[in-house]
């Protein structure tokens, strides 16, 4: 017999595919379910509902990006930021793709205001505090290029877009 963690990551693991195909709101727990040859009681004993189920995916991006911001200090190596968020970005392009289909997705742990101060965040990281407007707009050339890439070419193996896309990244930085 499955432990309930299993059946739970299971859940995950379908729902999270369905989401990116179909989107979150076009996704009913009754597809889940009948995917997994569940019954939708067995679903609610894990998730009281969708919107706990979207949340319980979105939150391991939040928690990567909350430790990868809070664990760089200034001053640190540029392409290794760059190379670093690459991979996190891309363990994550499901979720990334999650959001970009659907932009709701945006409200579940308050995620669009988390991923603004993430990405000032790690502007500053990357280029300190007191920028300019050019400086600014190459920023969010480089880090939205990688997260684009990550959503764009996904279905790519990433050792054919990681070099590409870091290397353009720190090129729109000026390193």
């Amino acid at each position: 017999m499955a432990r309930p963690s299993d059946t739970r990551a299971r859940i995950q693991a379908v729902a999270r595919e369905l989401f990116v195909r179909q989107g979150v709101q076009n996704t009913s727990l009754r597809q889940i379910s009948d995917r997994l040859g569940i019954t939708k009681p067995a679903l609610y004993y894990h998730f009281s509902s969708r919107d706990d189920l979207v949340r319980s995916i979105v939150q391991p991006l939040v928690d990567d990006m909350e430790r990868f911001v809070a664990g760089r200090q200034p001053g640190g190596d540029p392409r290794e930021l760059l190379d670093d968020y690459f991979d996190m970005i891309w363990r994550h392009r499901e979720v990334i793709v999650m959001v970009v289909r659907e932009l709701s997705v945006l409200s579940y742990l308050d995620l669009g205001k988390r991923m603004i101060e993430w990405r000032q965040r790690l502007v500053a990281l990357l280029l300190g505090d007191d920028l300019t407007t050019t400086q600014r707009i190459r920023a969010t050339i480089a880090l939205g290029g990688l997260a684009d890439c990550s959503v764009e070419y996904a279905h790519l193996p990433v050792e054919e877009v990681k070099p590409t896309a870091v290397e353009v990244a720190a090129a729109a930085l000026g390193f």
